[in-house]
């Protein structure tokens, strides 16, 4: 591929992690690259979405990778404060995924027992969805440099409305 092809491509891609408007098309959801949490010893990486196409800015949830358990990326959901389901790491592009139910959300994996995630089945909707679209599962590569984690808190910084949230690192939290 030439410079220019690859430099083009390049601003592409970043235009679209962005979530501006690529082409005239809006990016409705979106993923950024894995961050390394400085206290909790594992990784996240921030879910974008959209609610409906219309939707001013970007609205956010996090996924979570624990070392401890590679097999899979679980979903938190900062505005509510709890973990709301998983996908396995390695979905190879397979539209699956084990959504919890209501009464089985928590704030920390930990207190979620391994029963309560259900058999992987279909991917649930972007959160909060009018249009019922699903939700983009997270790309297959896990984070470069995992390490044993300390808890298993994302960081929670919920942005202004139609402002494109920043992550900020949690505090530590019991396990």
């Amino acid at each position: 591929m030439s410079v220019a092809k690859r430099v083009t491509l390049a601003a592409l891609l970043m235009t679209a992690a962005a979530g501006m408007a690529v082409g005239g098309f809006q990016v409705r959801q979106y993923y950024s690259g894995w961050q390394r949490h400085p206290r909790g010893g594992y990784s996240y990486r921030t879910y974008y979405y959209k609610p409906h196409e219309d939707y001013a800015g970007y609205k956010h949830h996090y996924v979570v990778y624990h070392p401890k358990d590679p097999d899979h990326y679980y979903f938190y959901n900062p505005y509510k404060k709890q973990y709301w389901g998983r996908c396995p790491s390695q979905h190879g592009g397979r539209p699956i995924y084990s959504l919890l139910a209501e009464a089985d959300r928590r704030p920390t994996i930990s207190e979620i027992p391994e029963g309560a995630f259900p058999k992987p089945s279909k991917v649930p909707a972007i959160p909060e969805s009018t249009d019922k679209e699903p939700l983009d599962l997270p790309p297959d590569e896990a984070p470069t440099t995992p390490s044993v984690p300390a808890n298993d808190l994302p960081p929670a910084a919920p942005a202004a409305a139609g402002a494109t949230p920043v992550p900020a690192p949690a505090p530590a939290a019991p396990q």
